[in-house]
């Protein structure tokens, strides 16, 4: 495994870029690119997409991140591409197994989380809770010594 600092693939001028994969790309992904978005503040590039893209994100993770003050209106279900995988840092895949195709060099890392997809309220935010811990790892480790502003969730939001 190469580290982030050490990829070919950075973006140009040095910012690490990430792929969010799922097999959809309506939930998951969604929800990890947008956090990585809102916390990186353009330190670090997040994009998301599906192996089998759907028509639109989940109705119930656009009202979740929305209730955040996350926006998702700009986010659309795109397909998962080998030169998407080889423009990124890190692959994150997200439930798309050995559909997501591989490219040497880019390091790969794979985040067992529930689908969110026709979930009630209360899974969903127990999903972006975890994601959430999950995004303001991966960016401890892809930008070290960056602070992150504090986190979108209120005291006890998944619990």
């Amino acid at each position: 495994m190469t580290s982030p600092a050490s990829n070919p693939a950075d973006t140009a001028g040095g910012v690490p870029q990430v792929v969010f994969a799922c097999v959809r790309n309506g939930g998951r992904s969604v929800i990890s690119r947008v956090l990585t978005e809102h916390y990186a503040g353009g330190r670090v590039r997040a994009l998301s997409a599906g192996t089998q893209p759907g028509e639109r994100i989940h109705p119930e993770v656009a009202e979740v991140l929305g209730g955040l003050g996350l926006d998702t209106a700009g986010e659309h279900p795109k397909l998962l591409t080998r030169d998407t995988i080889a423009a990124c840092t890190v692959a994150i895949t997200l439930g798309c197994g050995e559909e997501c195709p591989y490219v040497p060099g880019v390091r790969y890392v794979d985040w067992p989380v529930d689908d969110p997809g026709g979930q009630d309220e209360a899974t969903v935010r127990r999903i972006v809770a975890d994601l959430d811990g999950r995004v303001r790892s991966l960016l401890g480790d892809l930008v070290p010594g960056s602070d992150l502003p504090p986190s979108v969730l209120p005291e006890g939001y998944a619990g």
